[in-house]
């Protein structure tokens, strides 16, 4: 008996069904006077009611642990090569040129894989895409950690990154699916805080496992597995630990529905409304729904007979019907009902992403410009120096050696670093088991020296004369200095900027379904916006900190709300699609902000900080033009 009953109060259920009903005649209504169609009910709205009678509980957070995993991996994936380049580029020999690229592979990786796995999850469903994608992530981060070539380091990288870039469209489509009207803003904005873990993650783990270069080993000289590449082993547990987890889940319901599997639906729906009121100790609730609506087929199914042709050839016509039911999907997000939506979107993902992307990278970079230009200027300078019989035993730093003459003087057992020796001499010399960083001879003579076991080749020696000059057992490869290139500030200032979100996640998440995911996204592009300007005061390494969380934190809201409604825009035939283009357009747009926004580092602020305000004043004010939709149903 429901104790409330003799006071007079309600029963929850009671208000439940009379919130449902009231829902359920206003839209009918509007139907009516919008479209003149009868009130019978929809599939999404009567989906609506089936998942309220399901509840929200065990079910839906277990989905949500295993999802955020997935999110969480792709957040990791942002970070792991930035991370990890310092000393990858001296353990493979890196050009600058080739550092660009390692560093934007990831994205073009993550870019293909958005529109490809949006598109097939929304054909082949939301499982096992997912499933799929992130298998292919693992398998290919793992095989790059022990990939000792840059090509191979490259190719392994693309087709991981080409993995997780699955993860965002398909996550949250797929958990939108699962969740009631009521509590699907707030719990995907609490999903968004994963890609936050992830950052934090990356940073707490490459400062704890890259630095540590004895964590590695090695098999001779042609196998070296340095501490970095356990740092990019373990960068692959989140999406392992999701793929496992993802075993256990069932496809949506809503996607089984829109393919006409009305009873593989039904028992999804069954075993979620079970799990949730059997944790809430009412094991007695019995899932009432007999019948569920399917949508109208657009696609024609095609079957093939086992005996029609080759196996090569059932598969091909398999996959051409497939990726034409793909394209077709995403040609039609340029329908008149949707075109003027899908622009909107679009504008703004894309102004989102180039500033925050933009500025991620920029933030850093400056960071490192700033201890470059105090190290610079700390430089020691040595001008014709006259060296005789004598033997450098100790480390040479920041040096620069003009116009010196050397003889008959023996270099042992040193470390040379950001050291240049111009226009000198140096006759009868020694040099053994020498390790470079930035050390370089130019304009100078070599003459009767002996190189042993050293790491100076020939790209160390810029227009010199070198008579009877001998290399004995060069070193092969290029020397890490864990000291130099894994400064923790720069781990610092990512695990900070991750930290950040936190209050920016938890505030939109309470608010999300208040104050409307337009006044989110508008509001929080904006301040943003307002936030570059202080950027122009950040003459400091401290500076730059605090105005980088400041940013991450006011601009995670705008996220958060670009996510939710872009899975409440779409009808479901075509929500992980239009996720995927966006978060494709997303990437595109990463790739090129970070590669405009490095180019001013050291020249000047001002293009890159006007270009951010432009952008998020844009894409915030169009931002306000958006349909409201905390109070629309998945179609």
């Amino acid at each position: 008996m429901y104790e409330g009953e003799y006071q007079g109060i309600p029963h929850p259920d009671e208000i439940k069904a009379a919130q449902r009903a009231a829902r359920a005649a206003a839209r009918a209504k509007a139907r009516v006077e919008a479209e003149g169609l009868d009130e019978e009910e929809t599939l999404a709205e009567q989906y609506e009611n089936i998942i309220e009678d399901c509840g929200h509980g065990r079910f839906q957070w277990t989905l949500f642990v295993v999802t955020g995993l997935a999110l969480m991996a792709d957040g990791v994936e942002c970070f792991v090569v930035g991370f990890a380049l310092p000393s990858a580029e001296k353990d493979m020999c890196l050009s600058n040129a080739n550092k660009g690229m390692l560093g934007l592979i990831v994205y073009v990786g993550m870019m293909v894989g958005a529109f490809v796995w949006g598109g097939l999850a929304d054909k082949l469903g939301r499982r096992k895409s997912l499933i799929t994608a992130l298998a292919i992530n693992s398998i290919f981060a793992f095989l790059s950690s022990f990939a000792q070539g840059y090509g191979f380091f490259l190719f392994f990288r693309l087709l991981s990154g080409f993995g997780i870039g699955g993860s965002v469209p398909v996550v949250y489509s797929y958990f939108a699916e699962f969740l009631s009207m009521d509590k699907r803003g707030e719990h995907l904005s609490w999903l968004c805080m994963f890609w936050m873990m992830g950052g934090i993650y990356a940073s707490f783990t490459a400062w704890g496992i890259i630095p540590h270069y004895g964590w590695g080993f090695s098999m001779g000289s042609e196998f070296q597995f340095h501490s970095w590449r356990v740092f990019v082993l373990v960068c692959a547990l989140p999406a392992i630990a999701s793929l496992i987890g993802l075993m256990f889940m069932p496809e949506s319901p809503r996607f089984l529905l829109e393919n006409a599997k009305h009873d593989e639906a039904w028992m999804i729906l069954k075993q979620v409304h079970d799990t949730n009121w059997r944790a809430k100790g009412e094991p007695e609730r019995v899932f009432t729904v007999s019948q569920i609506k399917t949508a109208v087929q657009d696609d024609e199914f095609i079957e093939i007979q086992s005996a029609t042709g080759t196996a090569f050839q059932r598969w091909m016509v398999r996959t051409m019907t497939l990726v034409k039911q793909v394209m077709q999907n995403i040609f039609a997000l340029l329908s008149p009902d949707l075109r003027l939506s899908s622009l909107f979107m679009a504008i703004i993902w894309f102004t989102m992403a180039f500033s925050y992307y933009g500025l991620s990278v920029w933030f850093p970079d400056m960071i490192k410009y700033l201890q470059y230009e105090e190290y610079e200027s700390k430089v020691k300078v040595f001008h014709r120096e006259r060296v005789e019989h004598f033997t450098f035993n100790f480390t040479l730093a920041n040096q620069v050696h003009k116009e010196g003459e050397y003889i008959n003087d023996k270099f042992t057992n040193i470390e040379l670093k950001s050291v240049k020796f111009e226009d000198s001499m140096f006759e009868d010399c020694y040099f053994e088991d020498i390790k470079s960083t930035n050390t370089f001879f130019e304009n100078c003579t070599i003459k009767s020296t002996v190189f042993y076991n050293t790491d100076l080749w020939e790209e160390k020696f810029i227009d010199c004369k070198l008579e009877n000059t001998t290399f004995l057992h060069p070193k092969k490869g290029c020397h890490i200095n864990f000291q130099e290139e894994n400064d923790i500030v720069i781990y610092l200032v990512s695990f900070l900027g991750s930290l950040a979100v936190l209050p920016g996640n938890i505030i939109s998440a309470l608010f999300m379904d208040k104050i409307g995911r337009i006044n989110i996204i508008g509001g929080s592009m904006l301040i943003s916006a307002g936030c570059t300007f202080f950027l122009f005061m950040s003459f400091s390494q401290a500076a730059i900190i605090a105005w980088q969380c400041l940013f991450c934190g006011v601009s995670v809201a705008a996220w958060n709300g670009i996510e939710v409604i872009t899975v409440e825009l779409y009808p479901s035939s075509k929500r992980a699609t239009a996720f995927g283009v966006l978060n494709g357009l997303c990437k595109l747009a990463a790739i090129l902000s970070s590669s405009i926004f490095s180019a001013f580092v050291g020249i000047t602020k001002v293009v890159p900080i006007l270009m951010s305000f432009s952008a998020l004043v844009c894409g915030g004010l169009l931002a306000l033009k958006l349909p409201e939709t905390r109070e629309k149903v998945l179609q």
